[in-house]
């Protein structure tokens, strides 16, 4: 037996009260509801006929109509109740879903009203007013299913032709269990599918609402993102594109609506492959991402998108074109490009950057450029550019640096990459160039080029250059070796007077790589006690008596004997060792100091270097402490370059050395910058009058008798001493004294000493007087060498062996030349200490003979090192 429970809802499934499953006919809700609602005042009217005729007929009949006039008022008042719920503006803001639950409560109500008054019908007699009230009760539920269902509203008149078929059978029990039956049936049923409609039209409401929101969100993207949306049809033509990008296509001068993809957009000529790729997509409806295009037409604007497509299929699988989405790369090129810009040019110059500059040497030395290519470099470093820095201000010397690259993009031209390395350091690639008369043609333009003025804030600067110049393959097949070897032939430029330029040699490597084993012998010699002292000494032109001694620094190397100063002092301020030399030979010369008279005075040299350390004052003054010296004992010589960087600084270490109690000394002065300037400001004692003013002043015509008088003079106007260095003959003592000067240093007084000779030296004058005797030439004249060996003399580019005869600091003589006698005034350059070429220029030509004058003074003292051939003998 079947329960009740299962019974009931196998007759409302039988009945359809279930129905509604389709999708379509829930979505026509909203509109059913519209036009029941211009159709309700009939409904009313009915409901209202209704309930007066069944009240009438019970008048009629002598019935009580108090039930009837209750039911009938219930009726209306349930009908009034739909009607508001359909045309009042209040109700028009409930959602579709919550209005019909509303009309399917009314009709249950309206269903169960009529139940009751179907109750009463069988005290009712048969006749037309009866039917009449039926058939419109019955028609006002109809109306009210309709507005819900259709299937609803068969449901609904099934089962009131049910309820009205039991009365009419005559069964008054019967009927009224019946209509309370159908009545609860159909509440249920009207109440289920109220809460399926509801659970329906939810989710669909639901489903709009995410509609409008990515409705909203896509259009915000394409209206303020950098992305939007196209489609195209089976044609492969654009019928949809985002707003933005269509109004950027009109504007540059195309409609893309109704073109071909391929039509309006092109990709990356960079990315040919690319190209042939995206039509095969297109052709083949197969997908694509991020392929990089911009607009077709040429006179497009720098525009650049990245698009990427699919197709579509129909639900049938038949193709309806491409749908995708793209993205703006504008911005993005532009910082690719700014990147680029940064990474391979000079941000100050425009110029090739040392980045660059090496990637196009490496292409350029490729051999995909063929075995037998030749390949040019220049290194360039601009003379007196940071005297213009300093002095001028970092504005003043970037402004000349870009004047600088016009003029070097200008002289070089399409013949070859101009870079900056960084300062004031430039390079230029000359690829398939090894002609070295042209090469040497293009440097000298160079050099003359910025050797012309400069023009900046109203000033007129002028600076120059020195070049230095590499070949490959013939200086080397890759680029770290071309480019060392162009800066070792730049570092001989600049040696040789600046202004110039000079080709690599292969010497020039052997000098580099004696420079860097004397650096490497130079760290460990501290260490292996390799250095002493010697002092020359400082004598008096009043009485002839020593006053006092410079510190001189010598080395001993183990294996090497005695290098000289020349040579390993720029080397040690080179590689950061002066400091540590530097106060080696202050403290020392000041503990041996500590052994003389407490009226001689000891001279230590102080680099630019060590100046500029603020440390110096309490290294002086710890090295005065130690020794137990007085502070007046120590004069400290400082030359012109300290003034280089002439700032707060240097005034301030001027005073904190001065507060100390040591004496200063100007050294070499006139050779360096000359300002008078700074002898204002600087609180010197004493002012060294180079060497190169000395000799020779003894000579008839000579102008530098006349320098050492205007420099005695400025000394004692400043209240300042002076003396005159490299006096080596005897007959310039006198000279000297006459000029003024207070104190003489140099060769005529002997040559320095170890410190226990300098005790016997002062003790020699008799009771630790400190005479001082002449041991010079009586008179002047320049100190010449016989050498009797071969030489080799570069000129003119080519090389060749002389026979060296005569040499002084000065020059040289020459024999086994055929040299034509327009070669005098021709600069050359001649080894005099092997694998080191002196510059000179050519003099005089006699018989196969020539003499040459050096550019600057040799230091005879170097022949002492010089091998076995040489024949040394004074003369």
């Amino acid at each position: 037996m079947i329960a009740a429970p299962e019974r009931s809802a196998r007759l409302v499934e039988a009945l359809g009260l279930v129905a509604c499953d389709d999708d379509a006919q829930c979505d026509a809700s909203t509109a059913r509801l519209k036009e029941t609602a211009t159709l309700w005042p009939v409904v009313l009217s009915v409901l209202l006929v209704t309930s007066l005729g069944t009240a009438g007929t019970l008048a009629l009949w002598h019935e009580p109509v108090g039930l009837a006039t209750a039911l009938g008022v219930a009726m209306t008042g349930l009908g009034l109740a739909a009607w508001a719920v359909l045309a009042l503006p209040a109700a028009q803001d409930m959602a579709p879903h919550q209005r019909i639950l509303s009309l399917a409560g009314l009709a249950a109500a309206l269903g169960i009203v009529l139940s009751l008054q179907l109750d009463l019908s069988p005290t009712l007699p048969t006749g037309p007013l009866r039917v009449t009230g039926f058939v419109l009760g019955f028609g006002s539920i109809v109306l009210t299913a309709i507005a819900l269902h259709p299937v609803r509203a068969a449901s609904l008149v099934f089962a009131v032709s049910l309820a009205l078929m039991v009365p009419f059978a005559g069964g008054t029990g019967l009927a009224a269990a019946a209509a309370l039956l159908l009545a609860a049936l159909l509440v249920a049923g009207v109440c289920r599918i109220a809460m399926r409609d509801q659970q329906r039209l939810g989710a669909q409401e639901d489903q709009e609402r995410e509609r409008q929101l990515a409705t909203r969100l896509v259009r915000e993207y394409e209206s303020h993102g950098t992305g939007w949306f196209w489609q195209t049809d089976r044609a492969g033509c654009l019928n949809y594109v985002s707003a933005k990008v269509a109004r950027e296509l009109a504007a540059l001068g195309t409609a893309p609506m109704g073109q071909r993809l391929v039509d309006v957009f092109r990709v990356d000529s960079s990315m040919a492959e690319t190209e042939r790729t995206l039509t095969f997509h297109l052709s083949s409806r197969t997908s694509f991402s991020d392929y990089s295009v911009r607009p077709a037409f040429e006179t497009a604007a720098d525009r650049w998108w990245s698009i990427s497509g699919r197709p579509m299929l129909d639900d049938l699988g038949r193709f309806q074109g491409f749908i995708g989405f793209g993205s703006d790369l504008t911005e993005k090129r532009r910082s690719e490009a700014e990147i680029t810009r940064l990474a391979l040019f000079d941000s100050l110059t425009g110029l090739a950057n040392r980045q660059r500059l090496r990637l196009s040497l490496d292409q350029a030395l490729s051999t995909a450029q063929g075995p037998h290519t030749t390949t040019a470099l220049f290194l360039l470093d601009l003379d007196r550019f940071k005297v213009v820095n300093d002095t001028l201000g970092h504005q003043c010397g970037d402004e000349l640096l870009k004047q600088v690259a016009q003029r070097l993009q200008r002289t070089v031209g399409d013949a070859g990459l101009v870079g900056r390395l960084g300062g004031d350091e430039f390079q230029v690639v000359l690829p398939r160039e090894g002609n070295r008369e042209q090469l040497g043609t293009l440097a000298q333009q160079i050099i003359t080029a910025l050797s012309q003025p400069f023009f900046i804030a109203g000033s007129s600067l002028s600076i120059g250059c020195s070049v230095g110049i590499a070949i490959a393959p013939e200086h080397g097949h890759d680029s770290e070796t071309l480019i060392r070897n162009a800066d070792l032939a730049l570092y001989a430029a600049k040696a040789d007077g600046r202004g110039v330029s000079r080709f690599f040699r292969e010497e020039m490597l052997a000098g580099a790589q004696k420079r860097k084993r004397l650096e490497d012998d130079l760290r460990s010699a501290l260490g292996d006690d390799e250095f002493h002292l010697v002092y020359q000494p400082v004598v008096s032109t009043r009485d002839q008596r020593i006053v006092g001694y410079e510190a001189l620094l010598r080395w001993e190397h183990p294996t090497r004997g005695a290098v000289s100063p020349a040579d390993f002092i720029p080397v040690a301020e080179e590689c950061g060792m002066i400091e540590a030399i530097g106060e080696w030979v202050l403290r020392t010369a000041c503990a041996e100091a500590a052994n003389w008279p407490a009226n001689v005075r000891i001279a230590v040299n102080v680099s630019a270097i060590q100046f500029a350390n603020p440390a110096l004052p309490a290294i002086v003054t710890s090295a005065l402490a130690t020794s137990g010296i007085g502070a007046d004992r120590l004069e400290l010589e400082i030359t012109e370059s300290v003034f280089v960087n002439d700032d707060a600084s240097s005034n301030q270490m001027f005073k904190t050395l001065k507060g100390i109690g040591v004496r200063l000394a100007l050294d070499d002065f006139g050779t360096g910058y000359s300002s008078l300037g700074y002898l204002r400001k600087a609180p010197f004692d004493k002012i060294k009058i180079d060497q190169s003013f000395v000799r020779g002043a003894i000579q008839a015509g000579n102008r530098n008798a006349a320098i050492i008088k205007a420099i005695v003079t400025l000394a004692d106007t400043l209240g300042m001493e002076t003396t005159a260095e490299g006096v080596e003959q005897q007959d310039e003592i006198k000279l000297i004294s006459d000029l003024g000067c207070s104190h003489i240093q140099g060769f005529v007084y002997g040559r320095p000493a170890r410190a226990a000779d300098v005790r016997a030296q002062l003790d020699s004058g008799g009771s630790g007087a400190g005479g001082a005797t002449p041991v010079g030439h009586r008179v002047s004249r320049a100190n010449r060498a016989t050498v009797l060996r071969s030489a080799r003399l570069e000129i003119g580019g080519e090389t060749g062996e002389v026979r060296i005869r005569n040499l002084s600091a000065t020059g040289v003589m020459i024999d086994g030349v055929d040299f034509p006698e327009e070669a005098v005034g021709v600069e050359v350059r001649i080894e005099l200490v092997e694998n080191e070429l002196f510059p000179a220029t050519i003099r005089w030509i006699s018989e196969g003979r020539a003499g040459l004058e050096f550019t600057r003074h040799f230091d005879m003292e170097r022949l002492s090192q010089a091998p076995s051939r040489v024949i040394r003998r004074a003369s």
